[in-house]
């Protein structure tokens, strides 16, 4: 019974698994699941008394709140788990294990003053507590409080100096900071504690690439694919790093997908240099991408993920080609543009966009919200810019704004800000190949970081990324230019989270027509 009943919790039936634990002999293990059962159907008090009771009663085991939120969270019963820690914090406030879920949780949902205050009472019953400090480092680095979120881990480190994870986390907000030659000393001294920790290698990884150390960033890169569910072929058909003389006459390459739109988008400069060594070379990648990719010189095929594996020789994720390639002479991959908008595509799109001689201006202000994946869900808030505050855009003169943006942001316009005219392309968007065939009909593409921005600099049109402080590692540290992307220009926010400079200096950029030169392909 106590099986069904947590095969009934992890396929998210609350109410049917309590009906069978409240018909079970009292037991511990009953107890505690039956406890997460009542979190489920929000029966806040009862599910706080008994996980408040065997957390007393098991004090060196794993809070059985931790299990709770496991359960809860991948059934976006976030409300329910939250007001059950609620609870639990009010019955044992001593606790310093519920302050620290209660922030952690708070800071996924992005209430990082909420956190502080919840975190900041965690602190005063054990101010070198290394959870909470850690915890709380993290809130002051997403304020923007990078000084004060050091001198917390430098504290914490006095008391805990093997803390890998401290050392970790101080390394991460100095290269959050644009501090990377800092942050690249404190990844020294973690990877020291922990050299076999494949998370701990990745965000080295980052920082170095955000650094400029390419070569030795792929390298250390490829440490990603020690982590659990990133090695789904064999192996020992990974394509090694070629050697400069490289002959792949007869051999078949399959690239598969990894990472984000984004990401592959950046990575197909490297398809034409594998198929200029005799390469077969194969694709696996989102339906979105496949228009886009078959066009270009070399790839035999396209599939996506759903499709069984083909025969191949070698295997290579996106994200490995930089390093298998990085003693090429064309290591850089092909010059942009290496995508082209399909022609029948651009003529078909033609009458959607605004009349002429006005500056036909592209614009995405928000990314992929993704709230089921806490760290991407914060990153997207610091990325992703409100409509409202790119109000000042109307009142450029000369220009036309056309929305090129997706998903759950493109309902701002439903509330646009005062004398903003945007045309709207986008609800008969079918894929990125379409998107592809509006960009080539623009004069310049304005967007967060986001793979429109990728697509639009892969094509060779002008872009300008309008970019957080906290940067991600490819658009590379204190640079406002790009040298995967020659065609794009970078505005960096100054402040964490503030924007008004950006916006500011966006217009400017736009009445004075200060843009990136073009390399769009004619499609004719």
């Amino acid at each position: 019974m106590l099986a069904d009943a947590l095969g009934l919790l992890r396929q998210g039936q609350f109410a049917q698994a309590r009906a069978v634990l409240e018909g079970c002999t009292p037991s511990p293990d009953v107890e505690i699941l039956l406890a997460h059962a009542h979190a489920g159907c929000n029966r806040v008090q009862e599910a706080a008394r008994l996980l408040c009771r065997q957390a007393v009663a098991n004090p060196g085991a794993r809070h059985p709140a931790r299990d709770m939120l496991d359960l809860l969270l991948p059934h976006e019963r976030v409300d329910e788990a939250e007001a059950v820690l609620r609870a639990v914090r009010q019955r044992a406030g001593q606790d310093i294990r519920t302050h620290d879920m209660l922030g952690e949780l708070l800071l996924q949902r992005g209430r990082t003053a909420e956190a502080h205050a919840v975190l900041t009472d965690g602190l005063s019953l054990s101010p070198a507590q290394l959870t909470t400090g850690n915890l709380m480092a993290v809130c002051l680095m997403e304020q923007g409080e990078y000084a004060a979120g050091r001198d917390l881990l430098l504290y914490i480190l006095e008391h805990h100096p093997r803390s890998a994870m401290t050392h970790a986390n101080l390394a991460h907000l100095l290269a959050a900071w644009n501090r990377t030659d800092e942050s690249l000393r404190v990844h020294a001294r973690a990877l020291a504690l922990r050299p076999d920790d494949a998370n701990l290698r990745l965000n080295h990884a980052l920082t170095l690439l955000k650094n400029g150390q390419m070569a030795q960033g792929w390298a250390e890169y490829e440490w990603r694919r020690r982590l659990p569910g990133r090695e789904r072929l064999p192996a020992a058909r990974m394509l090694p790093v070629l050697e400069p003389d490289a002959d792949l006459r007869g051999k078949t390459i399959l690239i598969t997908r990894e990472g984000g739109l984004g990401d592959m988008l950046m990575m197909l400069r490297f398809v034409p240099v594998l198929a200029a060594l005799g390469a077969r070379v194969y694709v696996q990648a989102p339906d979105t991408l496949h228009g886009l990719i078959r066009r270009m010189d070399g790839v035999r095929r396209m599939f996506h993920d759903r499709q069984p594996v083909p025969f191949h020789d070698w295997h290579c994720p996106f994200l490995s080609l930089p390093h298998v390639l990085h003693r090429m002479a064309n290591h850089a991959g092909a010059a942009v543009p290496y995508l082209r908008a399909d022609a029948g595509r651009v003529q078909a799109w033609a009458p959607f966009l605004p009349a002429r001689p006005t500056l036909r201006v592209g614009l995405v202000w928000g990314g992929a919200s993704r709230p089921d994946v806490p760290a991407a869900h914060a990153m997207d808030r610091r990325r992703s810019i409100p409509l409202r505050s790119l109000a000042p855009l109307a009142g450029v003169p000369g220009i036309s704004l056309v929305s090129l943006q997706m998903g759950t942001y493109a309902m701002q316009m439903m509330d646009m800000p005062a004398g903003m005219r945007l045309h709207d392309p986008m609800e008969t968007v079918r894929d990125m190949d379409d998107t592809a065939a509006l960009i080539t009909g623009l004069d310049v593409v304005v967007s967060v970081d986001t793979s429109v921005a990728h697509l639009a600099g892969a094509l060779g049109c002008p872009v300008i990324l309008l970019d957080r402080f906290d940067n991600c590692w490819r658009w590379l540290s204190g640079r406002t230019d790009s040298p995967w992307y020659p065609t794009l220009r970078i505005i960096r926010q100054i402040r964490t989270g503030q924007w008004d400079d950006v916006v500011r200096r966006l217009c400017s950029m736009l009445a004075k027509r200060d843009l990136p030169p073009s390399r769009l392909q004619p499609t004719s």
